[in-house]
């Protein structure tokens, strides 16, 4: 059975393990990216954020987050699905939870950076509504896309 579940600190090494895996294999790890993932509770939940974690049965195979950019925008983060979940809509599940939680926590926008080396991730923001805008105050040295919705 799958479900969505909100962060609890016991999900840290799944969070963590899950993102690493794709900011390895790209190359894309950078330390913003470790600070979120050894302290999701500091970074992000704490500061008026939120990270989802869908489990299927116990095990946990994927992740997504919205970080707080202020009252009304909010920033997609550190969203991976485990390799051998992939091709089961577990991504657009994630997304669409986190917009919902955007839109409950009064979010007139949403935006995410990323890199054109993820074309499956790029055309699912795509289908959702997200539109390509110029790379800003990016927290992120390899971040060469940034995409906005409007909620």
């Amino acid at each position: 059975m799958i479900s969505i579940v909100p962060y609890e600190d016991k999900y840290q090494p799944d969070f963590e393990r899950l993102n690493m895996e794709w900011l390895e294999l790209y190359s894309l790890t950078e330390e913003y990216d470790l600070a979120i993932l050894n302290d999701p509770r500091d970074t992000v939940i704490n500061k008026g954020g939120a990270i989802f974690l869908v489990l299927e049965d116990d095990s946990v195979i994927g992740t997504a987050g919205i970080a707080r950019v202020s009252d009304t925008q909010y920033e997609l983060i550190k969203m991976a699905v485990d390799p051998a979940a992939r091709g089961k809509g577990i991504g657009k599940l994630l997304l669409n939870r986190c917009l919902e939680h955007a839109k409950e926590l009064g979010a007139q926008k949403i935006s995410l950076f990323s890199s054109t080396h993820l074309k499956t991730a790029l055309r699912m923001y795509e289908d959702a509504g997200f539109q390509y805008v110029q790379v800003s105050d990016s927290p992120m040295l390899t971040a060469d896309i940034k995409m906005e919705k409007s909620l």
